[in-house]
C-alpha cells in the first residue's frame, strides 16, 4: 500500500482494510509475532478509495474480501457501484469497460484486475483493459487515468469537426484529438479547458482497436525512412507483452502504449492524446488521388483489411455468446421470500388481530378452493395456530409455499417464459410473486438506471403505494411469467400474517403444458409503450393498454354499420401513428410513454413526467399546456415540452438560430 510494488515479506493487516505492506516499508525488521493491524485499522478512520480524505464517516464495501472504504456521495458518482441491503458493492467489482457498452449482466461477473489508485476495474484480457494501463500483478493494475504527462505533451486535434467533416472554427478537446463546431453540438463556444462527452465519461481506447496516430507537431514528419504524408497514420493498438523486447524497452509512461503502423510495420509508443478511432470506411479520402505516397495507399489497404479481421472476430464471439446465452435465463438470484431494502418494513400481526374462519376440522376440505371459508373470501390466508381447521387447513398455500410445477421454456417472440408441468383447477394457487421489496423512491432511481444502460426489461410490480416488488435481481419462478391480453392467470393481493403479498391465481382451468400468463395491466411499473407479442385475439398492440373486446361473429359483422367501420379505420390508423424515438425532455432513448394528441410525434420516459407508471386512459403530453396556466397552448418551443397559452405567449418564445424554429428562455 506504501510503495505501490509487489515482492516477498509482504505483511497482511487483519483489521477491516484487508492491506499488504512490506516490512521494511513499515520500518519492521521481522514479521509480527501478535495480530497485525494498520494504523488506519486501529483509529477507525480510514481514507476514502475515491477522494483520499479520511474520515471516520466513511463506509465500507459489503464484499467481505474488498476492505475499500468511501464516502457515500464518492461513491454514488460511480455507475458501476450496487447499493443492496446491507450496505454497498463497491466499483471495483463491475468492469468499467462493459458498463460504459451497457452489458450489464456480463459487467459484474467474471475475474477481475483492480486499479491500485482509483476505484477502476476490468475484466482480464485484451478485450476490456484501457490501453496504457501498467500491471502491477496478475490482478493489479494502474490504469491510464494516472498519466504524468505534462501540459506540454496534450492532445494533438483534427482539422476537422467529428460531426459534420467540415473545417473552419473548431473547439478542441483537451484529452483526445477529437474537433467540433459548437454549433454541431448546439452549444455556445466555452472559455477554457473543454473536453469531449467521450472523455468526461471515461471511455478508453483499447488494444487491438485500429486507429489514427499522429507523431508530430508538423505537416510532414520522416520516420523511419517513410514520408507520413497529412501525419494521420493508421496504426493498430498492441499489447505491450506482445511487442518485441527492443519496442518494450523504449522510454514510456504510464499511460503510453504501443502501435503497429500499417505500411511501414513500424512500432511506437503514444498516448491518448494523439490518437482516435478508426471507423468502418476511413480509407475513402484516399481514394482517386494519384500523388499520394505508396507505403500510405498500403497502410489504408491493410488497416481496411484489419479492421475487418476484427470486425469478424468480434461477430463470432458476440454470436457465440448469445448462443451461449440462449440455453438458459439470464442470471438472478432464486429466493423464496421478499427480501426487504431500505426502509421498507414487513408488517407481522399479533395472532389475536388474524381472523378465524368457521370451517371445521371435519369438512370435506376446509378452506378449500371449494369451501366457504371466511377467510379466503376476503383474501386473507389462515394462520396454523388460529385456524379451527388445523393441519387440514387448506388455506396455506402463501406460508407453505404450494406452487404446482412448472419449467422454465423459451418462448417464439417473448424471450423466457414458465409453463406448468401438471394441470391447474380454476381458481388455484400458481406462484407467489416475490423479489426485492423497495420503496417509491429507491424504485424511480432503478429505473433511471435501467434507462441509462439501456435496460429494457422490467419485473417491477405494485403492493402499494410505498411498496414494489423488483423481481429483476432477485426472484422466483413467477419473474419469469409473459404478459398476455387473454391471460389464464392473474394476481391478487392476500394479507399472510398481518403483511400484504401478491399471489397468482388461475383465471381458468389450466392443462399441462401450457404456457402461464398474467397480464401486466397497469400493476406493472417500467414498460411504457412497449410492444405485446402475446398473439391474443384481443391483444391491444402495446404493454399497459386495456385490451380490446372480443371479436364479433361472422353473423354480427354482416350486420356492422358503416359507423363502426369508420371507427374500427380510425383505431387502426391511430396505432399506425409515428413517434419519436427520443425523449422530449432529456433527448435519450429508451422505454417510452407516447402522447395520444392526434398528429403529435412526442414521447416521454416516465421518469421525465415524474411517473411511476404509465397514465390511464387516452393521454396528452405538458407540451399542450401552458406552462403558466395549463390552459390549450397555442406557442410551443421546439426543443423541449414548454408552450403558451394566447394570454401567456408574448415575449415567451424567440427565433433560434436553427431555422428560426421557436425556442424558449431555457435554451440560449
Amino acid at each position: 500500500k506504501i510503495c505501490e510494488s509487489s515482492g516477498e515479506s509482504l505483511v497482511s493487516c487483519e483489521g477491516e482494510c484487508c492491506s499488504v505492506f512490506h516490512m521494511e516499508c513499515l520500518g519492521l525488521k521481522s514479521m509480527p509475532e501478535e495480530k497485525f493491524i494498520c494504523t488506519e485499522c486501529k483509529n477507525g478512520e480510514h481514507t476514502c478509495f475515491s477522494c483520499k480524505l479520511p474520515g471516520k464517516d466513511v463506509k465500507r464495501c459489503s464484499v467481505n474480501t474488498c476492505g475499500k472504504f468511501y464516502h457515500e456521495a464518492c461513491v454514488r458518482k460511480f455507475a458501476t457501484a450496487l447499493f443492496e441491503s446491507r450496505g454497498f458493492r463497491c466499483p471495483q467489482h463491475c468492469c468499467t469497460a462493459c458498463s460504459m457498452d451497457k452489458d450489464i449482466h456480463k459487467a459484474s461477473k467474471g475475474r477481475m484486475v483492480r486499479c491500485f489508485r482509483c476505484p477502476i476495474a476490468y475484466h482480464s484480457g485484451d478485450g476490456c483493459i484501457a490501453a496504457g494501463s501498467l500491471f502491477v500483478s496478475s490482478h493489479i493494475l494502474i490504469c491510464s487515468n494516472h498519466s504524468k504527462r505534462n501540459h506540454s505533451s496534450s492532445a494533438v486535434n483534427v482539422g476537422f469537426c467529428f460531426v459534420c467533416a467540415r473545417g473552419g472554427k473548431l473547439l478542441c478537446c483537451e484529452s483526445c484529438p477529437a474537433s467540433f463546431h459548437p454549433e454541431c453540438l448546439n452549444i455556445e463556444m466555452p472559455e477554457g479547458c473543454w473536453n469531449c462527452n467521450d472523455c468526461k465519461a471515461g471511455k478508453k481506447l483499447r488494444y487491438k482497436q485500429i486507429v489514427w496516430v499522429k507523431l508530430g507537431n508538423y505537416r510532414q514528419v520522416r520516420y523511419f525512412g517513410v514520408l507520413m504524408l497529412w501525419m494521420w497514420w493508421p496504426a493498430e493498438i498492441c499489447n505491450p507483452r506482445s511487442v518485441p523486447l527492443n519496442i518494450q524497452g523504449l522510454k514510456h509512461d504510464i499511460g503510453d502504449f504501443p502501435v503497429f503502423f500499417f505500411g511501414s510495420h513500424d512500432y511506437y509508443w503514444v498516448h491518448q492524446g494523439r490518437v482516435f478511432p478508426y471507423v468502418e470506411g476511413d480509407k475513402s479520402f484516399a481514394e482517386g488521388q494519384t500523388s499520394i505516397n505508396k507505403t500510405f495507399k498500403k497502410a489504408l489497404e491493410e488497416a481496411a483489411k484489419r479492421f475487418q479481421e476484427l470486425k469478424a472476430q468480434r461477430e463470432s464471439k458476440e454470436a457465440l455468446e448469445i448462443e451461449r446465452n440462449s440455453r438458459k435465463p439470464p442470471p438472478y438470484k432464486h429466493i423464496k421470500s421478499n427480501k426487504v431494502i431500505g426502509k421498507v418494513q414487513i408488517q407481522v400481526a399479533d395472532l389475536s388481530e388474524i381472523p378465524r374462519c368457521n370451517c371445521k376440522p371435519s369438512d370435506e376440505n376446509p378452506c378449500g378452493l371449494e369451501s366457504e371459508c371466511l377467510n379466503r373470501m376476503l383474501q386473507y390466508e389462515c394462520h396454523p395456530q388460529v385456524c379451527p381447521a388445523g393441519e387440514r387447513c387448506q388455506n396455506q398455500c402463501f406460508t407453505k409455499r404450494l406452487y404446482p410445477d412448472a419449467e422454465i421454456i423459451k418462448t417464439d417472440r417473448r424471450g423466457w417464459g414458465l409453463r406448468t408441468k401438471r394441470s391447474i383447477k380454476k381458481g388455484e394457487f400458481v406462484n407467489e410473486y416475490v423479489g426485492e421489496l423497495i420503496d417509491e423512491e429507491e424504485c424511480r432511481l432503478r429505473i433511471k438506471r435501467a434507462h441509462e444502460n439501456s435496460v429494457t426489461n422490467f419485473y417491477m410490480l405494485t403492493v402499494t403505494k410505498d411498496r414494489i416488488i423488483d423481481a429483476g435481481p432477485k426472484g422466483n419462478y413467477s419473474r419469469f411469467m409473459n404478459h398476455s391480453c387473454n391471460p389464464n392467470c392473474e394476481t391478487q393481493k392476500w394479507t399472510v400474517n398481518g403483511d400484504i403479498r401478491v399471489g397468482l391465481f388461475a383465471l381458468c382451468d389450466i392443462p399441462a403444458g401450457m404456457e402461464l400468463t398474467f397480464n401486466y395491466n397497469l400493476d406493472c411499473l417500467g414498460n411504457g409503450r412497449t410492444e405485446c407479442h402475446c398473439g391474443a385475439e384481443n391483444c391491444s398492440g402495446f404493454l399497459g393498454v386495456r385490451p380490446k373486446t372480443a371479436f364479433a361473429t361472422a353473423n354480427e359483422e354482416k350486420v356492422k354499420n358503416a359507423k363502426l367501420k369508420q371507427k374500427k379505420r380510425k383505431i387502426k390508423t391511430e396505432q399506425k401513428q409515428m413517434h419519436e424515438d427520443n425523449c422530449f425532455q432529456c433527448g435519450d432513448g429508451g422505454e417510452l410513454v407516447m402522447c395520444d394528441k392526434k398528429d403529435c410525434p412526442k414521447a416521454y420516459h416516465l421518469l421525465c413526467l415524474n411517473l411511476t407508471q404509465p397514465p390511464f386512459g387516452k393521454w396528452e403530453c405538458p407540451w399542450h399546456q401552458c406552462d403558466v396556466c395549463s390552459n390549450p397552448a397555442v406557442s410551443f418551443c421546439e426543443f423541449c415540452p414548454h408552450s403558451f397559452c394566447k394570454d401567456h405567449e408574448k415575449g415567451a418564445l424567440v427565433a433560434s438560430a436553427l431555422d428560426g424554429r421557436p425556442c424558449c428562455s431555457a435554451h440560449d
